[in-house]
């Protein structure tokens, strides 16, 4: 088991990365100053996991429906009535046991109930590496991905890389896509080493899964410490994600993975780069690396580049309703930059699946 520790102003917290590790969460947190736990989850994660997760005692469970929609105020609304019909108190812990979505919804639900409860994070998705640490909490609104939220850090993340072997295809890529994420924004001799492996994640070996979870996290924990709440440089997280929010939201939330629509993203803000800052990324290389393990490269042709350029201008991170990127100006070394609506939408309409911009 590998453990790590990441340190906010919002708290201190303990991340353990292994295998099997979900059966000893007791064992690794301070289990005896809780007065009662709460566990969310959701319907295709209680058929697996809950039940080694409850063990002997009969704690209490709301189940969600799996896929994105459950970030909804509906959703929110049922959690929040379940938690005051349990009458938890504010010693109770919150246990949220899933992927982004889950541990998103519980995660809010813990900061707004009685005004902010502790909750434990079990991630059972790779995406979720990313999710799990650093205090976001949210959900979505038909306006946007994540526009409503609270930061909250959990306190605990325990991961137990035996949940990833269960996950689709489909599921695994879309954590990748973070992983790679890190590399980018980081890390050029990690990007390498993702590359040089030349085989799906799904493949990867225990302890290279334990390695790549672990880097990705301490790359967040890292940019976390110093700005928690996203006043400068942790939104350099958000690279490739204002595209693929846009792309999410224009889908409908749910017909496109968050990773696969993040892969997107990444693409288009390399191509941005080069152009913006007159360099040059391998992008044939990327490209093919990125085809090749199934993460997608080009936007959906049955999108309006018009609508997304107006669904980036409502991002949470935009200023002034202007396109705000998160570029790189070398693997490593993003940037916050201004994009002006013309270059944008040549770049998207270049960037679509055939020809079918409109």
């Amino acid at each position: 088991m590998d453990s790590l520790t990441i340190d906010t102003n919002g708290g201190c917290y303990s991340v353990y990365i292994g295998t099997g590790i979900r059966n000893k969460w007791r064992d690794l947190i301070d289990y005896t100053s809780y007065s009662s736990f709460f566990i969310i989850t959701d319907e295709a994660v209680e058929a697996k996991y809950l039940s080694s997760i409850q063990g002997h005692e009969n704690i209490r469970t709301f189940v969600v429906p799996s896929g994105e929609e459950s970030k909804s105020f509906a959703m929110y609304h049922e959690v929040m009535t379940a938690l005051l019909k349990a009458e938890l108190d504010r010693k109770a812990c919150i246990i949220a046991l899933g992927g982004g979505v889950v541990g998103d919804l519980a995660g809010f639900a813990a900061a707004t109930y009685m005004r902010g409860i502790e909750f434990i994070q079990i991630p059972t998705t790779l995406l979720a590496h990313d999710s799990s640490v650093g205090g976001k909490t949210g959900i979505n609104h038909e306006v946007g991905k994540n526009l409503i939220g609270a930061f909250h850090q959990p306190s605990a993340v325990i991961f137990d890389t035996e949940c990833l072997r269960t996950l689709p295809d489909r599921e695994w890529r879309s954590g990748f896509s973070e992983v790679i994420k890190h590399a980018l924004i980081h890390d050029e001799s990690f990007l390498q080493w993702l590359m040089d492996r030349g085989k799906k994640v799904q493949d990867y070996t225990d302890e290279e899964l334990q390695f790549i979870i672990k880097k990705g996290i301490s790359v967040k924990g890292e940019i976390v410490k110093e700005d928690e709440r996203e006043q400068g440089i942790r939104a350099y997280l958000n690279f490739g994600h204002t595209l693929g929010h846009a792309i999410e939201s224009e889908l409908g939330y749910g017909k496109m993975t968050h990773g696969e629509a993040v892969a997107i993203g990444m693409i288009y803000a390399l191509k941005l780069s080069e152009e913006y800052f007159q360099t040059t990324f391998r992008m044939d290389e990327i490209m093919k690396w990125f085809q090749d393990i199934g993460l997608p490269t080009a936007v959906p042709n049955e999108l309006s580049i018009h609508k997304l350029v107006g669904r980036m201008k409502k991002d949470k991170k935009a200023e002034n309703k202007t396109l705000q990127f998160v570029l790189l100006k070398k693997i490593g070394q993003p940037v916050k930059v201004m994009i002006d609506d013309k270059s944008a939408l040549e770049l998207l309409r270049a960037s679509m699946e055939g020809s079918g911009a409109h």
